[in-house]
């Protein structure tokens, strides 16, 4: 196992690692040191069958020396630390030629993994932590490479990324908005940095003997049809590898567990709104004023998830408007540093979710049947929401299309609406009934079993093609 270096890429391959092995498998979950450092703890019962396997990672220009993943970075060093990824190949192709592993599953950034275990005979998965719409959206290998002999498939501005593509047959509104896009579309520097994001995602998936997607065909079923014919190779539903509770137990005594934990069960059921953009995702001080007078003109109660931000001398915390904790004082929980999201969004008093609609904080909220409030800000996020918006479980604050402005208004009216007034009452029912997709456990470890199937069925069929 070889994820990107973020935490919501960690998370399900670390997830998807502890299935595997529970049922017998070996894994090898590779990583950098301060990266493995944060991972849960492996069980007792897998620790034989997990081993984490630390490289470090190389000094590149522009990235700082102790940063290992996206939450360390800004937004501009993304590109950097893709460069130092690169730079493992060599530590990469020598454990796995000496480890001999059956199959190497890896994230889309390691574009140049799959020719490596290939010339080792070793079997390539691709593992999408994304939906199958919004990798149908993305396009198929050669419309990510550029290679394509359809030049209406090109995308070249930002504008080509706000229109549905021709390659959809069926009703959607699934497109990025203008601001969503704009800052991905900036030439990259290959020279010093690699290929962009769409080149990296086009080998890997071209070089891979199969995907695996992070959803259900029972929750995209058109678009499970669709990316199948996209990717002319097995596309294999993983399910959502929904989270456990015991994942977090650790933390159960913690002091600041504790002050959560009792401030919620003092707040009526359903009515606490849960605030976490995710690490990646770091707010001006503009748009956190707007966010924050929002939630206080909403007059709910909330739970705000605050970090720090890369690149800053201040945190989310010092930048909140003047006078705002002293007014919010009781009716809102301000929360420094890393949460228990899953315990938090499992509490009765919560009801809905302000979220930068990340697909794992989106499982977990579905998985729990909480209603969403987005406000998708970076990468696959904005077609997270629009996939959402359709299947009726949340709903966006509404923006400005050009320059991704909201207003305080925006904020206060849409939290309202999904968590309290009765015009909300479907897109909560909705929400619930989707823990029958997301939050069922042995609906989701059947997906996982018939992927190991899969597996194994394609290794006998590589065995006897190569006979």
């Amino acid at each position: 196992m070889f994820p990107w270096l973020a935490m919501g890429h960690f998370i399900p391959f670390f997830r998807l690692s502890k299935l595997l092995a529970l049922k017998g498998h070996k894994i090898s979950f590779i990583s950098t040191p301060r990266n493995l450092s944060q991972l849960p703890q492996i069980p007792p019962n897998l620790s034989s069958q997990i081993s984490l396997i630390s490289f470090s990672l190389p000094t590149v220009p522009n990235l700082p020396s102790l940063a290992e993943s996206s939450m360390d970075i800004t937004h501009n060093q993304q590109q950097p630390l893709k460069h130092a990824l690169d730079l493992l190949q060599p530590q990469l192709a020598s454990f796995l030629q000496s480890s001999e592993p059956d199959w190497i599953i890896y994230d889309y950034a390691s574009h140049s993994l799959p020719s490596v275990a290939s010339q080792l005979g070793i079997s390539r998965a691709f593992f999408a932590v994304f939906t199958a719409a919004c990798l149908s959206f993305m396009g198929s290998p050669s419309t990510l490479i550029g290679s394509g002999d359809d030049g209406d498939d090109a995308r070249s501005t930002a504008e080509d990324f706000t229109t549905i593509p021709n390659w959809v047959p069926f009703e959607s509104n699934l497109a990025y908005r203008l601001h969503e896009i704009t800052k991905y579309i900036e030439r990259t520097d290959e020279d010093n940095f690699g290929p962009p994001d769409t080149v990296r995602f086009g080998i890997t998936i071209q070089q891979s003997d199969v995907v695996i997607v992070r959803s259900s065909t029972e929750f995209e079923p058109d678009w499970f049809n669709l990316l199948g014919g996209l990717y002319e190779k097995p596309v294999i539903p993983v399910g959502f590898l929904p989270p456990i509770l015991e994942e977090s137990d650790e933390i159960q005594d913690d002091e600041k567990w504790a002050a959560v934990k009792t401030w919620l069960n003092k707040q009526r059921v359903n009515s606490v709104v849960y605030v976490a953009m995710g690490t990646e995702v770091h707010l001006s001080k503009e748009e956190l004023g707007e966010l924050a007078i929002g939630l206080e003109k909403s007059g709910l109660p909330f739970i705000w998830v605050l970090k720090n931000s890369p690149g800053t001398g201040e945190s989310e915390f010092e930048m909140l408007p003047d006078g705002f904790k002293e007014r919010v004082k009781g009716r809102g929980f301000l929360y420094m540093g890393w949460a228990p999201q899953v315990k938090i969004l499992s509490q009765d008093s919560i009801g809905g979710f302000l979220t930068h609609c990340g697909w794992n904080s989106v499982i977990e909220a579905l998985g729990l049947g909480r209603v969403l409030v987005m406000l998708p800000m970076l990468n696959d996020q904005g077609l997270n929401a629009r996939l959402l918006n359709e299947k009726k479980v949340g709903l966006e604050i509404p923006r400005n299309e050009l320059d991704g402005w909201f207003t305080s208004e925006a904020v206060a009216e849409s939290v309202r609406l999904a968590v309290v007034e009765e015009s909300g009452k479907v897109l909560r029912e909705t929400a619930k009934a989707m823990k029958g997709y997301f939050g069922d456990f042995g609906k989701n470890d059947g997906h996982v079993d018939k992927f190991v199937s899969q597996l194994v069925d394609y290794r006998k069929w590589a065995g006897d093609s190569n006979c």
